[in-house]
């Protein structure tokens, strides 16, 4: 009786110290942690996360760091040493939802193109 009653306890401290741990990340590689700095705070499927200030995009998917060099997007294990002194751990990054394509090319250019920059195109109003 008493191993039941520890037993239980122990499930229980378990199931609670698990539900405060924080995020829970749903990839098909699950043997594959992410990396540091991506820690979401509930549930989502992503497979690409960006950071604004580098226009660097993380495929959690393939593991791999998406950015351009010379023109062209490329994509590598690690980043090349010209990035190295950025911490990607305190730098924002947005979680980009409902994209799982390949082209990030494509996916940049109608999202990410004009950030930046100063809205001198916006039309105004006159009145």
């Amino acid at each position: 009786m008493k191993k039941f009653i520890l037993s239980t306890v122990a499930f229980f401290a378990l199931a609670a110290l698990l539900q405060s741990c924080g995020p829970v990340i749903v990839s098909h590689r699950l043997s594959d942690p992410p990396p540091p700095w991506f820690y979401p705070n509930r549930i989502e499927t992503v497979r690409y996360v960006f950071f604004p200030e580098f226009s660097i995009y993380y495929d959690l998917s393939a593991r791999t760091y998406i950015y351009l060099d010379g023109g062209i997007w490329v994509r590598r294990n690690v980043l090349p040493p010209r990035y190295r002194s950025y911490n990607l751990r305190r730098s924002r990054y947005e979680r980009i939802r409902d994209y799982h394509g390949d082209n990030i090319r494509r996916y940049h250019e109608e999202n990410n193109s004009n950030r930046g920059r100063s809205n001198t195109g916006v039309r105004r109003r006159s009145n």
